[in-house]
């Protein structure tokens, strides 16, 4: 820690404003990374953390999934999909159970997760006995296990979350090259 004082009080101003620059750019090209990916998956959120153990045996707590959401790609039963109910911040993810489709070109959907007895219509909102096209976030493509494991742990230990990141901006601003 002394090393990074000392790395801080030799800069001089210019190096200090460039290593903030750099900073902001690390920053903006992850957020144009991501509204990227918004617009190529046609998903308001392409890649999700499954949170739970309701979708095992195919998706575990901490699989990182990669999400699509194309109006001209119809879901069907068995897709597994994530979904956001009224009046919960946090996106569900779970395989669709049963569709009604009409002739007008709406549709209903009935989810439940693998691991689950019982159908979703506890977890709609309150009335709600079917999700509508609008509620669904996108469409599960691809996985890879375990990766979202630190996102978990960052947000059940906020203390944890806030020391990383610290340490990354720190690091930035005082690494030279």
């Amino acid at each position: 820690m002394l090393d990074f004082l000392e790395d801080i009080k030799r800069m001089n101003k210019r190096q200090l404003m460039y290593q903030a620059l750099n900073f902001g750019m690390i920053v903006s090209s992850a957020l144009m990374i991501w509204k990227g990916l918004m617009v190529v998956t046609g998903s308001e959120s392409p890649i999700v953390v499954v949170l739970s153990g309701s979708m095992e045996p195919a998706f575990h707590r901490g699989d990182l999934l990669f999400l699509t959401n194309h109006k001209e790609d119809p879901i069907r039963v068995g897709d597994i999909v994530v979904f956001k109910v009224e009046g919960r911040d946090i996106p569900i993810v779970h395989r669709v159970l049963k569709l009604h489709e009409k002739e007008d070109g709406s549709v209903k959907i009935l989810t439940k997760g693998d691991n689950n007895s019982v159908d979703d219509r506890g977890l709609y909102a309150p009335g709600q006995l079917w999700l509508n096209k609008k509620d669904i976030v996108g469409r599960a493509r691809g996985f890879v296990p375990y990766v979202g494991i630190v996102t978990i742990l960052m947000n059940d230990y906020p203390k944890l979350k806030y020391a990383v990141l610290g340490c990354l901006g720190l690091f930035v601003l005082v690494h030279r090259e």
